[in-house]
């Protein structure tokens, strides 16, 4: 009996051990115990650019309503130098779940292997390479902005108002770099896919907060015979729909539904915006944590999410519905193939510069 005993005790302790070492990286740790969950979102930059990190705003408000979270938003500001020492500060407070994008990528996985106990979501990278403790997700930005593409090619070679015969469309982009120009792939693809003769005035503006800038270089390409444009630039593109209302031109917004944000405070600029390449970063930030709470966000992986997904696509609302008919059937069209995979779109992750270089002189007016 003795020895029955010991062998018993042996395996009790045993249990407690492997028990207490195992720790899958899909179950939730303080919010689990009934404890108020604790979720901040550091924003590398500003709010109010009614794109981007408004709408990962927007997911944290969802976030603190619906899951009852104790939550914070710290704006980081435009000097990265400065936002290491703030990740260091919440990670080592009492956050539960930290949040950041693309920009913080390199960072975020770094400090997430020295605090390993803490939780990090990436709510937007191209960047596969997470760590155990880190939850990533990208959107198929190549594959809305080929609907924004054929959405500008349509519109131009229309018979509306604003369409001239030029059969010009613009792109303004915050930087030239792979992020923006994944953007700028779908959306040449796009346009030549409904009007293969299409050309394209395509800017960058070197900076995503700086909205004179926008208009300014938004006023060039409707001088130069752009009938519609897309930004691609944050705060900056809010100068190209400034640059759109002025030369009664249309505007393609980009993250979030732009013209929604105008439509109270200024209708006549909301009118000038057919339509934006919508990333539902709101949703899937608040999906995300949803997950966690319920102990299914597999954290160490990184999921990317497109067309098929319901993830991104164009922005439905009272002033696309005024576009023709024809359009917004092909519009469609064009919807499903892609999430059934007949239409394959390009990316500019891993092509080279000179590839961008000759894809943007192809379309040089």
């Amino acid at each position: 009996m003795k020895k029955i005993a010991v062998v018993m005790s042996i395996l009790l302790v045993l249990s407690f051990v492997l028990t207490g070492c195992s720790s899958p990286k899909n179950v939730p740790d303080k919010d689990a115990s009934g404890e108020k969950l604790k979720v901040v979102l550091l924003i590398p930059g500003t709010l109010g650019d009614k794109s981007f990190f408004d709408s990962a705003n927007a997911g944290l408000e969802l976030v603190r309503k619906e899951l009852g979270a104790e939550t914070k938003v710290i704006e980081m500001g435009t000097d990265s130098t400065k936002w290491e020492p703030t990740f260091i500060d919440v990670s080592e407070g009492d956050w539960d779940i930290i949040i950041s994008g693309n920009d913080t990528t390199e960072l975020m996985n770094t400090l997430a292997v020295e605090y390993p106990e803490k939780r990090y979501i990436n709510f937007d990278t191209f960047i596969e390479e997470t760590v155990d403790n880190v939850y990533s997700m990208f959107y198929s930005t190549n594959e809305v902005s080929y609907l924004a593409g054929a959405l500008a090619g349509l519109v131009t070679k229309s018979d509306i108002e604003i369409a001239n015969k030029e059969n010009v469309i613009g792109f303004l982009g915050g930087m030239d770099i792979p992020g923006i120009n994944d953007f700028l792939v779908g959306y040449i693809e796009g346009a030549k896919s409904v009007n293969p003769d299409i050309k394209v005035i395509v800017s960058y503006a070197g900076d995503f907060g700086d909205p004179a800038k926008g208009k300014e270089l938004g006023l060039v390409q409707y001088n130069s015979g752009a009938d519609i444009s897309f930004n691609v630039a944050g705060g900056t593109g809010l100068g190209l729909i400034d640059a759109a209302t002025e030369k009664n031109g249309y505007a393609i917004g980009v993250d979030s539904d732009q013209a929604m944000l105008f439509k109270d405070s200024d209708p006549e600029k909301a009118a000038h915006i057919a339509s934006s390449a919508v990333k539902r970063i709101d949703q899937a930030i608040f999906d995300a944590v949803k997950k966690h709470i319920e102990g299914t966000l597999e954290y160490g992986t990184h999921n990317s999410m497109g067309v098929a997904e319901g993830a991104v696509g164009l922005a439905k609302n009272e002033y696309y519905d005024k576009l023709p008919q024809d359009i917004k059937d092909k519009i469609i069209e064009i919807e499903q193939e892609i999430a059934n995979g007949e239409i394959k779109v390009g990316t500019a992750f891993g092509v080279s510069t000179d590839k961008i270089n000759e894809l943007r002189e192809s379309v040089r007016p």
